[in-house]
Formats: C-alpha cells, structure tokens, sequence
C-alpha cells in the first residue's frame, strides 16, 4: 500500500495540517478540520486491490475504480454521486529520440476529498503539490483547485510538446528543400512524425468536449469560482488543437513536395540516360551497318572507308552532345 501512495496529506483554508501515513481514516480527518478542509492523496499505478481498498473508504464508484486501475481510457468527464471521475491523457516529448510518450492521469472530486492516479512516467505532478502548496489562496478553494491545476498543468504540457515536435518539422522542411537533399528517409520521417500527431490528438481531441463541460458549469463538486479558471484552460487547449491541425496539413504538404521532387530527379535521370542511350545508339548502328558483311557494299574496299566511319561516329557523338548540354538533357 505505501508503494502506490505518492502523498496524503489534510488541508484547511489552503495549508496543510496533517500528512496521515495511511489513507485510511483521513477522510474522517479531514472533515473533522472543519470547514474548507479537504485530503489530497496521490497514487502511482495502484494494483486492483489497492485501489479497490482505497476506493472504499472515499465511496467511489466500483465503474470509475475499474476505469483508473484499467489506465486505457479517452479523456472524459463523469458525474457520479459520491463523487467527479476525470480522465486525462499526460504527453512526454524526448527529442533525442524524437518520440510522443503518453500517460494517463485520473482525478476523484468530492464535496472534501481529491484523489489523483496516475500511470506512466509522463506525469507533470511531480511538483503541483508544493508549488499549490506555495499559494494557500489558490488552494483554499479545495478539490476544485486542484482539479483546475492539474487540467492546467497537463495542457500546458501539450503544449510543450507541441513546440518541440514543430521545432523538429523545421527542421525537417529545410530537409526536404534543401539542395541534393532528396533522400528516401523522408517519407520514413514524415510518417514517424505523423504517428506522433496521432498520439497528441488521442490525448487533446477527446479532451475538448470534456472541458467544455466544465467549463460551462453546473457540474457536481465544481465550485464556480474554478470555472473562469477551466474556461481558460479550453482555451489553451483549443489553440494546441489547432496547432496540431496546422502541423499535420504541414506535413501532407511536405510530403507531396517531397513525392514531387522525386518524381522530378527520376524524371531527369531517365532524361540523362536516354541522352546516354542516344549517344551509345549510333556508333552501334553504323557498326552495325557495316558489319552485315554484304559482298557489294560502298567504302569496304576503300582505304579511307575504315576512318571515315570512324570519323562519322565521332562527329554525330560530339553533336548530339553538344545539343543534349544545350537543353539540359546530360
């Protein structure tokens, strides 16, 4: 049980009072605190069990357990009558190994309790708690303050992802266009970094109609002071969106000009080895009009007949290419 608890602690008017060991009984505790108290405990990757034995001091919904432990959920909202179940998908973005990792985060709001779960190693919490805890007049609001910080600091999460992946498709559109650069390795890239725009979008398009439900108000265990709050964070979310949108056209768009420049340097290779195939076509048909061994044919037994088609090869080499420079052909 202590290897899932990330922290528990009480809270009253936004300060901590108590950091109970075991989650058990800090229900009871918190409320005890009076008015404005709630607890706050964070899990990591609970077991079926640990979360079942938690779940049943706070009242939570068997549905909404299963969906935490499971971790393979669409962001969501849903209203229970103990309690608010949000699911949300966390990114990670490693330019290394330019790759999208994502997690999961699952919040339990009630009247005086929020429970956070999380899965993966994705998770930009590490630090919320003592930065909230830093701002006794943000916490003070309660479960609610917590649910805007962490849907807050996820999106901003987005949209450091974001930022680095378009930093990656500059990179990879000077590629593209880059003189001598067409290379076979592109059409690779661009679908790897279509693969991670699909990742982002699992993650940020389920999310918008499940902010807009917050946002709009009206939802058990929202306060409504959080809504302007939340309404900010579809905002924020809204423009990742269209970012996201703005990228993936961006990389049909490289990938046509990159079809097209292939297409165009196949094109001039077969324009270069026709001109090849032309220059090679007609020494090889006077040789092989003279090489028919006709008994009567003109210049055979003439002493300047071996030199002048000779002669006559060069001279039709040299001009077809002269004239094949000439209209870029070779």
């Amino acid at each position: 049980m202590a290897r899932m608890i990330v922290h528990c602690a009480i809270y009253r008017d936004g300060r901590p009072v108590a950091t109970p060991a075991d989650p058990a009984g800090s229900l009871a505790a918190a409320r005890k605190a009076g008015p404005g108290g709630f607890v706050w405990i964070g899990l990591f990757e609970p077991t079926a069990e640990e979360l079942d034995r938690v779940g049943g001091e706070f009242g939570l919904h068997p549905l909404a357990v299963e969906a935490a432990v499971a971790a393979r959920q669409r962001p969501k909202v849903e209203t229970y009558r103990d309690s608010l179940f949000v699911a949300l998908k966390t990114l990670g973005y490693h330019p290394g190994g330019h790759a999208v990792t994502s997690g999961e985060v699952m919040l339990f709001v009630g009247a005086d309790f929020v429970m956070t779960v999380r899965h993966g190693a994705d998770s930009p919490l590490g630090d919320l708690r003592s930065q909230l805890e830093q701002q006794p007049e943000v916490l003070k609001y309660g479960p609610s303050a917590v649910l805007h910080s962490v849907c807050d600091t996820v999106v901003d999460g987005y949209l450091d992802v974001v930022v680095g992946i378009q930093a990656d498709l500059d990179e990879l559109e000077s590629d593209v266009f880059a003189p001598g650069r067409v290379g076979r390795d592109i059409a690779g890239r661009i679908y790897g970094y279509k693969r991670q725009l699909v990742t982002v979008r699992r993650a940020t398009g389920p999310l918008v109609d499940a902010m807009l439900r917050l946002e709009r108000g009206g939802v058990p265990y929202v306060r409504a002071e959080a809504v302007p709050y939340l309404r900010d964070v579809s905002d924020h979310l809204a423009r990742t969106n269209d970012q996201v949108e703005g990228m993936d056209r961006l990389l049909s768009d490289i990938l046509a000009a990159n079809l097209a420049q292939v297409s165009v340097q196949q094109n001039n290779d077969m324009r270069k080895i026709s001109a090849w195939a032309a220059l090679a076509a007609v020494p090889t048909m006077i040789a092989g009009v003279y090489g028919m061994n006709f008994e009567h044919m003109p210049e055979l037994r003439q002493p300047w007949g071996y030199p002048a088609a000779v002669s006559l090869m060069v001279v039709v080499c040299v001009v077809l290419h002269r004239v094949f420079k000439r209209h870029d052909w070779l």
